[in-house]
């Protein structure tokens, strides 16, 4: 099975680009979640390349905003939007499928903002989220996907020194990242690949920062500990463009 996530940062945007199309094409993934999708469902025009795929969007009600969404060519035995919690689920921010082995979430992770003024509300939502992933594995397995906007480790940024205090290499997010490798999630493409350098999934627009690959490893697939023995494979797809993210692929035997 071939899963992968995007943040589209606008699937609009990306349609309009030919750039989704071309990747359904090419990829052809039979699950693909997507993030920053900032649209209703009834303002995205899907074309044949989307014909064997079954569609779930979870949109925030500020319209342009946020959002999550699922294209999957199996049909899931459940669907539910959010996390259940009523502060939380205004902004289309998960949405989790059931499938017979596994459940499979897609995750939008709250930005902490440029002057951290969200930094607290995303500690909370955090623990929150970790608590419904948890729950979730007292029933079966648990892959979960998306932005998580937050590199881990130094190794996962290219410029570690320089943005110790800024949104998405704080502290605080690092640890809450900590917190859910502790609790026996794996972080799927670190624990193939623990010493890789250079591996990014996010590039600011400024600066040519993509063509130096001055990046960061924000976009992930992180997967419930038994199910280590079916991973196969985890590529983060840096030559796919129409995005300031990139695709991360995951291949998994269930």
């Amino acid at each position: 099975m071939k899963l992968a996530t995007w943040n589209v940062n606008g699937i609009r945007s990306v349609l309009n680009k030919g750039a989704l199309q071309e990747y359904v094409l090419e990829s052809n993934p039979d699950i693909l979640c997507l993030q920053e999708t900032k649209a209703q469902q009834d303002q995205v025009e899907l074309g044949m390349e989307f014909s064997e795929y079954e569609v779930f969007f979870n949109s925030a009600v500020k319209k342009g905003y946020s959002g999550t969404a699922i294209f999957t060519k199996e049909k899931p035995l459940s669907v539910e939007y959010g996390i259940g919690i009523e502060e939380h689920d205004q902004e289309g921010r998960v949405i989790t499928a059931e499938y017979e082995k596994f459940y499979l979430v897609t995750v939008y992770t709250p930005n902490a903002k440029r002057d951290l003024s969200r930094l607290e509300y995303r500690q909370v939502w955090e623990d929150d989220f970790l608590a419904f992933i948890k729950k979730l594995e007292e029933t079966k397995p648990v892959i979960f996907c998306g932005d998580l906007n937050v590199a881990h480790k130094e190794i996962d940024l290219a410029n570690p020194k320089t943005n110790t205090m800024n949104a998405g290499f704080t502290k605080e997010e690092r640890a809450k990242f900590d917190q859910v490798v502790n609790n026996d999630l794996v972080d799927a493409f670190r624990y193939l690949y623990p010493d890789t350098l250079g591996a990014y999934s996010w590039w600011s627009y400024m600066g040519g920062a993509r063509a130096r690959n001055v990046g960061w490893r924000i976009d992930y697939f992180v997967i419930s500990q038994p199910l280590t023995a079916f991973l196969q494979e985890v590529k983060i797809r840096s030559d796919v463009t129409g995005s300031d993210h990139c695709p991360v692929e995951m291949k998994i035997e269930l």
